[in-house]
């Protein structure tokens, strides 16, 4: 795979979680956490918490593709998060905590619908799957503070955990 093929752009809810999780993950070799898909340049925590400027919280993920496939990024990202809930994760409410996939390639489109697909066809989850595919937009890295969070503030409790098998 090329280099551009080996990053993934995710959101689903509060982006501390979402990314202490990869980083836990073997083939994952760098998180950032950020906002993307909105309408304001170099947006801000406090543009975002609005919720009008569009953007939603996401994780930056690079990664080895020859140790993590990208299939398996997405069956990590939809095992810790509710897909089935719009504009929401479990206290966190807004268009920023929606379920979004930024697909950087056309391969990722594909793979990202399929792997959809598979799941509602299998009734995976109990209410239809919402999460938002849309083709990658400008990430504007958070600020400091939000970077690795829950390294920095390891007495705080981690607000995503992995589910069962899919």
């Amino acid at each position: 795979m090329n280099t551009e093929s080996s990053r993934a752009i995710l959101g689903g809810g509060c982006f501390w979680g979402i990314e202490h999780l990869f980083l836990e993950t073997p083939g994952v070799l760098n998180t950032q956490v950020g906002y993307s898909g909105g309408h304001l340049d170099s947006p801000t925590y406090e543009d975002i918490c609005r919720g009008d400027s569009g953007h939603a919280e996401v994780v930056e993920i690079k990664y080895d593709s020859e140790k993590i496939s990208y299939k398996e990024i997405l069956d990590l990202f939809f095992r810790m998060h509710d897909p089935t809930t719009l504009n929401r994760q479990g206290v966190d409410l807004g268009t920023q905590y929606r379920s979004v996939i930024f697909y950087t390639s056309l391969e990722q489109k594909n793979e990202a619908e399929a792997f959809i697909k598979n799941l509602t066809e299998r009734n995976v989850f109990s209410r239809p799957i919402v999460t938002e595919l849309t083709q990658e937009q400008k990430f504007w890295p958070a600020e400091e503070y939000h970077q690795k969070y829950f390294l920095k503030n390891p007495s705080r409790q981690v607000c995503h955990f992995l589910r069962g098998e899919l």
